[in-house]
């Protein structure tokens, strides 16, 4: 059985438990693209994956790039290898992940990735690294900014806030560092607008 079963084995088995305490409403699934795409989310919690995986459905089942730690923990760590996750290591150029996540887009899977590349609480500033720009504009797919609140209850529903996808375009024939510089500060734009839009709903 691959990944893709397994996720789909795995989602209808966690999805009951997980949805009757964090309910979870996707907004603006219609934005979801057929094919690769790298999905990209505000990171505040450890469960926002469980979130983002929900709210796109078994239908749209996602690889996920993960920090290289987690996968190193017993019983837990071949599970998720199980499902698509994949370890990348913080800190440096890690040439192997960086080559299955290619693979997972031009196979015309989803990948999902933090760009800040660890949890961040609202209010606190940390740089957004250029990872995602950087596959989406090697794979030339694109990029879809999602966005959940960091206030989450317990039994009660939580809104994940998808976005319109965009593909990332360069000035020459190849991608610069300051193409992917310029693309991840219009992808966190495009996170923040999402949450002043989802905030505005609800002063509405």
């Amino acid at each position: 059985m691959n990944e893709v079963k397994w996720f789909r084995v795995i989602y209808l088995i966690v999805w009951p438990f997980f949805n009757l305490f964090h309910p979870c409403r996707p907004i603006g699934r219609e934005n979801i693209p057929e094919g690769g795409a790298v999905v990209c989310g505000n990171h505040t919690h450890a469960s926002d994956p469980f979130f983002i995986v929900f709210a796109f459905r078994r239908e749209h089942p996602l690889a996920i790039m993960a920090k290289a730690e987690l996968l190193r923990v017993l019983v837990i760590g071949p599970l998720l290898r199980l499902i698509g996750v994949f370890g990348v290591d913080r800190g440096r150029s890690d040439v192997g992940a960086i080559k299955h996540a290619l693979r997972c887009l031009k196979e015309g899977r989803k990948l999902l990735l933090f760009p800040e590349g660890t949890r961040v609480k609202e209010g606190a500033e940390v740089e957004a690294k250029t990872g995602a720009a950087m596959l989406a504009l090697r794979a030339g797919v694109p990029i879809v900014p999602v966005w959940i609140p960091q206030r989450r209850n317990w039994f009660r529903r939580t809104d994940v806030v998808i976005g319109e996808p965009f593909l990332p375009q360069t000035a020459g024939r190849r991608p610069t560092a300051e193409d992917y510089e310029r693309v991840t500060d219009e992808l966190m734009a495009r996170i923040d607008a999402l949450k002043e839009r989802w905030q505005h709903g609800q002063a509405g």
